[in-house]
C-alpha cells in the first residue's frame, strides 16, 4: 500500500482538514486532524481511524499505524498550518 492509497482509505471515511504519513509500506505513522475528533477522546479518535480503514488493518494489509490524532483547534494551538489533504 502506498502513502496515497493510505491516505485516501482515511479521507474517505473520516472528515480530515490535514493528513501526514510517512511509511514504508507495512509500518506508518500518521499525523491527522479532523473536526471529527471534537469531544473524543484519545483511543475513540484511533478507533474512527481503524474504522475508515476496514478490512485493510484486519486484513494486515495496513499492518502497523502509529497515529496522532488532532482537532483543528488543537493542530492551531501547537502552531501548525492549515493545510488540507
Amino acid at each position: 500500500m502506498t502513502a496515497q492509497e493510505l491516505q485516501t482509505l482515511i479521507a474517505h471515511g473520516l472528515a480530515c482538514e490535514h493528513i501526514e504519513l510517512h511509511g514504508d509500506g507495512r509500518h506508518w505513522y500518521a499525523t491527522i486532524v479532523s473536526p471529527a475528533f471534537e469531544g473524543k477522546r484519545l483511543i475513540q479518535r484511533h478507533q474512527q481511524v481503524y474504522a475508515a480503514l476496514g478490512q485493510r488493518i484486519q486484513t494486515d494489509e495496513v499492518h502497523a499505524l502509529s497515529m496522532k490524532t488532532f482537532t483543528p483547534a488543537e493542530w492551531e494551538q501547537a502552531g501548525k498550518p492549515a493545510t488540507h489533504g
